[in-house]
């Protein structure tokens, strides 16, 4: 069979094929052309060429989502959302899985570039100054999620990672604990280095020492091993761990391989505040990141930056809450 054109749907129709156009581009027509032009699609099962249409006005209404590390609960629910948000506005999506790091990212995001993308959300990857350099001069804008980086050519939206670990490093001291140590995310991210950051802060305001750091680099297995490191070492008797998927790893190792009890032996305070943090094996104390709303952020960020390219990056970071649960011991209450 022959492909269905425009021009075949106008016939149908008995319409310009100019209308026919403004229909499916979402211009102005009347609902009585509207009615009768999608009537002709349907009966002669036509669908518009998104690929030519984009060839005309320049624009592919195609994001690219990058991200790294959906091992992390965190992000396939804030992909989930990404996503949404951006169909919702009438624009594609193609999601392309990242290394955290070095030449396989940067391969990614130049394949992504190959697409005409009209925009780029980064969550949790970073970009070289090379295809920052190719982004800035084809106006395509950048946004980065859930991590921010040293270059003022990209918008960036997060949680305030150096409160949101100050607020842990005051739970902890507020419950007695004096010997505390941390087991950090990647060091090399920002996310990292504010959070251990905001933590040495928030311990030295409330007159307490960081023990001990061991780098868990976002990874299950090197998380348990920096913990059980930081116990037969410094011997603390609370750990802050730089996300959650890496202290749902502690805490397994802490109780089923080292038998040690959690809290009365040691607590144990995360950071996202993912779902599974909620379930009763784990009963996570932790940081939560209003994802939604870093979500709507991004999106905004992004569309306004698409529509306006001279429009100044801008650099989100929004307040997060200390979620208590069993995990951690917390200040004794009044006899």
């Amino acid at each position: 069979m022959p492909r269905v054109t425009s021009q075949d749907v106008a016939r149908r129709a008995g319409v310009s094929q100019s209308a026919v156009s403004r229909v499916f581009s979402g211009a102005s027509a009347s609902k009585t052309t509207i009615a009768r032009v999608r009537a002709a699609a349907t009966e002669l099962g036509y669908r518009p060429n998104v690929l030519a249409r984009s060839l005309i006005t320049g624009r592919s209404r195609i994001v690219g989502l990058v991200v790294a590390h959906l091992d992390n609960q965190f992000y396939p629910d804030a992909l989930a959302r990404l996503s949404e948000a951006l169909q919702a506005r009438g624009y594609h999506i193609l999601v392309f899985l990242a290394a955290d790091a070095g030449a396989g990212t940067q391969a990614v995001i130049e394949e992504l570039l190959d697409y005409q993308v009209d925009g780029i959300v980064l969550a949790s990857v970073s970009m070289s100054d090379d295809l920052a350099a190719r982004c800035e001069a084809a106006g395509i804008p950048v946004v980065l999620f859930n991590r921010g980086q040293d270059d003022v050519r990209f918008s960036e939206v997060t949680s305030d990672n150096f409160d949101g670990a100050a607020r842990v490093a005051a739970f902890l001291a507020g419950a007695g604990h004096r010997r505390i140590a941390h087991v950090a995310g990647w060091l090399g991210a920002s996310t990292g280095r504010d959070r251990l950051a905001g933590f040495r802060a928030g311990l030295a305001e409330a007159g307490c020492d960081l023990l001990g750091v061991e780098a868990g680099n976002y990874r299950r297995d090197t998380a348990a091993d920096a913990a059980e490191r930081l116990l037969e070492t410094v011997a603390p008797d609370a750990l802050f761990v730089g996300n959650d998927h890496m202290a749902f790893a502690v805490l397994d190792r802490l109780r089923h391989d080292m038998g040690l009890r959690v809290p009365e032996d040691v607590s144990v305070v995360g950071y996202d505040d993912v779902p599974m943090a909620a379930w009763p094996a784990y009963g996570l104390t932790t940081v939560r990141q209003p994802s939604g709303r870093m979500v709507e952020c991004a999106v905004e960020v992004l569309l306004a930056r698409m529509e306006d390219p001279a429009r100044p990056p801008q650099r989100i970071a929004l307040e997060s809450t200390l979620i208590v649960r069993g995990s951690a011991r917390v200040r004794p209450g009044p006899d």
